[in-house]
């Protein structure tokens, strides 16, 4: 066992943490923080979550500890409230003896990892050696067995046992392989990182609700177009947004998603809201469009068709990775507005101001015109017409839209009813 007295910085530690710690402690019980929370404080940085590691089962820890509850059914572990702040518990973890049906898939995926064991146990289950760190409050000790502070000098990620095992154990791995990549900074070292490529279909094994959790985690925690781009470095971006990824190759998708995300990190890093609705509506613009370009081109009208096609995407997109309705009802909204923001003739633009979506739906029309379509200069207009008083709005509203070319391209499409846009992603 690797012993480092190199002292952590203790009033960068949740007191509410050590609190947790002690009590274990206090009960008899072996008790670490462990894993991210040490190795952020060994990079300088702030956790943002402290997690502790102990011999005490579950019950034992509720028993302690009133103001606590047990989550999780495939990996049990316990959350101590302290007001807004949780402390997140975990008992060691023991090896499997044997792969059954009960707790393997049949590619190897654990289902159930309510297998207790030994400190020692619990290191050589964890994914990473950077997060196989466990801290003893009392001596001030990093106990590490598995050279994890050397990985993080050297800013690497590396799983500890075998790779192909340890990715089919839980394929998620592979996705946070990328996000540490991303958030840290740090590579992936060979071992590790090129099995992922191989194996990434994996993926499409985790139930979409769990997929779900680890997108907001990659996308909404400041560093998304980093991890984007990790994502496509490791060809994992695919299986979780298949008809995004296909849609990449002949539309401008990928510039749209990255300004998005772009946008999202920005706001993130100014302590601005977000909402994963406005990120779901750029990942799956493009296959809308595409889904709707098809049903009109097959007789279906305009509003039949943007019905159709929005569930179509967001029905073949939930078999991946479910998009809860509080995300694709507001998602929805941001498409739909896209068709009703060209019209800007009498009370229709003071309506669509109005809209409780319509700044979400405008700056969707910005990063639609910055990712390279050809809007007519749309987003101009409601630009100025948002800062406009109301007799500049007027003359706004009576100006031509769109230059003399596109004009007369319009009039000339009116004449054929089976012309809808020229376009090449059309509104």
């Amino acid at each position: 066992m690797k012993d480092d007295a190199t002292p952590l910085p203790l009033d960068h530690i949740s007191v509410n943490a050590l609190k947790v710690v002690k009590r274990l402690t206090e009960h008899g019980f072996e008790a670490y923080l462990v894993g991210g929370c040490v190795r952020d404080l060994l990079l300088g940085r702030s956790p943002k979550d402290f997690d502790v590691a102990t011999d005490a089962h579950p019950e034992e820890v509720r028993d302690i500890f009133r103001n606590s509850r047990s989550i999780g059914r495939r990996f049990r572990i316990v959350h101590i409230r302290f007001g807004r702040e949780i402390v997140e518990v975990a008992t060691f973890r023991g090896p499997h003896k044997e792969i059954d049906e009960d707790s393997h898939s049949v590619g190897g995926m654990i289902l159930d990892d309510n297998v207790y064991g030994t400190f020692e146990d619990d290191v050589f289950r964890r994914d990473f050696t950077m997060n196989a760190l466990y801290y003893n409050i009392d001596s001030n000790e990093i106990l590490d067995l598995v050279n994890g502070q050397d990985d993080i000098k050297a800013k690497r990620i590396r799983l500890i046992g075998p790779p192909d095992s340890r990715y089919r154990e839980d394929p998620v791995r592979m996705l946070r392989a990328t996000r540490f990549k991303a958030k840290l900074g740090f590579t992936i070292d060979e071992e590790s990182g090129s099995l992922i490529r191989e194996i990434g279909y994996l993926l499409q094994d985790i139930p979409p609700a769990r997929i779900f959790e680890e997108v907001l985690k990659l996308f909404m925690s400041g560093y998304g177009v980093a991890t984007f781009e990790a994502m496509l470095e490791y060809e994992l971006f695919g299986w979780l947004f298949p008809a995004t990824r296909r849609s990449m190759d002949s539309t401008p998708a990928e510039k749209l998603i990255h300004l998005a995300l772009t946008s999202t990190d920005n706001r993130i890093a100014n302590d601005k809201p977000v909402t994963l609705a406005f990120l779901f509506a750029a990942l799956l613009w493009y296959p809308f469009v595409e889904d709707k370009k098809r049903l009109e081109e097959g007789g279906v009208t305009h509003v039949e068709a943007s019905h159709e096609a929005s569930a179509n995407v967001i029905a073949n997109q939930q078999l991946f990775t479910s998009i809860p309705r509080r995300f694709s009802g507001p998602m929805r909204d941001i498409w739909n507005l896209q068709f009703r923001l060209p019209t800007r003739h009498g009370r229709k633009p003071e309506i669509l101001l109005s809209h409780k979506r319509f700044r979400a739906a405008y700056d969707f029309l910005l990063l639609r015109e910055d990712s390279g379509e050809n809007l007519d200069g749309l987003g101009k207009w409601w630009t100025d017409y948002q800062e406009a008083d109301e007799a500049t709005r007027d003359k706004l509203k009576h100006q031509p839209t769109g230059n003399k070319k596109n004009r007369k391209r319009r009039r000339r499409r009116r004449a054929n009813k089976n012309e809808t846009n020229t376009n090449t992603y059309p509104l």
